[in-house]
């Protein structure tokens, strides 16, 4: 843990657990851990409500933590599941769920059981496709969410040890059937693995040079980020181009990446190819006066270059919890009073713009981009709109906007207030 850290004084930790051996092991290693810190672990059970047996298996975990004197919970996947992708879909609600609970309790610190054998079937299957260094980096053992920070602690321990611990400490543990069918690309590769005369733990240790070496050139993007992009809280960036110019292309690549990322909210940036192409139009001056990429809209104007969400991929929903609602996957927004039972959340299509304009016309000269001005969000009332925070447009009705998009441009989260 202590590559992992800094923690708090006495550490407040959450755990996936599953019930699964290696989250069975971890639970007890990590409550362990953080009671000789004088601190406290929670053990997480997420059910996904796909199998039939999913609910007695979190029973159970609840019992064996409970006779651990570990606290517990378990978090359920509500509503209608998906059809295609379940997989996918499943494991997008467990993070979800994790994150929104460690955020509701203020818990910082969220571990996962992912080992060294996980490691190599990671590098396995990103290579099968193709992946960069980036990608063949494989797991990261520190990841900065929104809400938490996500830790895998055991990225060099194998699997065998984590079930030898369990059997020392005479901790049964549930089988799941899915980590056995060969439906699931996962477990093709680990026979695969098995069969051949590859080495789990060196192909995990390829993945920790990597991890260092993508360490590294985060690093130098953060630098070039630092000095070349300044980010507006009406969510759109201004790029120095000059700056992303004088940066070696790798560089300027991924700062590019992580910029249309944060200001699209999307949880992927956009496919290599495309990503080059808009980088070489920017550096050699062919970039036309604005084109779309990745969510994004990056346009010329007489103070430079801009990057702005696309107007036509701006969220016309907003997930809500309670008195925060999170708009487009890139604002937050704190509702106080009855606001929240008034007022709805919206973009700015340019008949709101000209209506804005003609009752505040001081805004015609706004400091916003005409790029930028359908990505901020407005309040509605009854189909109108009544006030632009960011414009300080509209009466105050004590509801709290800020910029705070779902991918960081460099380490931790943050919010632009």
């Amino acid at each position: 843990m202590a590559p992992l850290g800094p923690f708090e004084p006495k550490p407040q930790i959450a755990i996936g657990v599953s019930g699964g051996a290696d989250s069975m092991a971890l639970a007890l290693l990590a409550a362990g851990w953080a009671r000789t810190k004088g601190g406290a672990a929670v053990a997480l059970t997420v059910d996904h409500g796909l199998r039939t047996e999913s609910a007695a298996e979190a029973r159970q975990v609840a019992r064996w933590m409970r006779a651990r004197k570990i606290a517990h919970r378990t978090l359920r996947w509500q509503g209608v599941k998906p059809y295609a992708n379940v997989a996918a879909a499943a494991r997008a609600a467990r993070y979800a769920l994790l994150a929104d609970w460690c955020r509701r309790n203020g818990v910082l610190h969220l571990l996962l059981a992912h080992h060294l054998d996980d490691q190599a079937e990671t590098v396995l299957m990103r290579l099968s496709r193709g992946s960069g260094a980036d990608g063949l980096a494989g797991m990261a053992a520190i990841t900065e969410l929104p809400d938490v920070r996500l830790l895998r602690p055991l990225l060099d321990v194998p699997r065998e040890r984590l079930r030898a611990t369990l059997e020392q400490a005479r901790q049964p543990w549930v089988e799941d059937p899915t980590n056995v069918d060969p439906a699931f690309t996962r477990v093709r590769v680990r026979h695969a693995l098995a069969d051949s005369d590859l080495q789990p733990r060196a192909l995990a240790e390829t993945a920790a040079r990597l991890g260092r070496a993508r360490a590294a050139l985060e690093a130098e993007r953060a630098r070039l980020l630092a000095h070349a992009a300044w980010i507006h809280p009406a969510g759109f960036a201004r790029l120095d181009v000059a700056l992303l110019q004088a940066a070696p292309e790798e560089i300027g690549l991924r700062a590019l990446a992580a910029l249309l990322r944060c200001i699209s909210g999307e949880n992927y940036p956009p496919r290599f190819e495309r990503l080059r192409r808009l980088y070489r139009e920017i550096v050699s001056g062919g970039l036309p006066k604005s084109r779309t990429l990745g969510g994004c809209l990056i346009a010329r104007d007489r103070a430079g270059l801009v990057i702005a969400r696309e107007p036509a991929a701006v969220s016309r929903s907003a997930s809500t919890g309670g008195k925060t609602t999170r708009w487009d996957n890139r604002f937050e927004v704190i509702w106080h009073g009855a606001a929240s039972r008034r007022l709805a959340l919206a973009g700015i299509s340019l008949q709101d713009w000209a209506q804005i304009v003609r009752k505040a016309p001081e805004l015609r000269g706004s400091a916003l981009p005409m790029a930028a001005r359908q990505g901020v969000p407005a309040l509605k009332a009854r189909g109108r709109i009544v006030a632009v925070p960011h414009l300080g447009y509209g009466r105050d009705y004590g509801v709290r906007v800020r910029f705070a998009p779902s991918a960081a441009l460099a380490g931790a989260p943050f919010f632009i207030v």
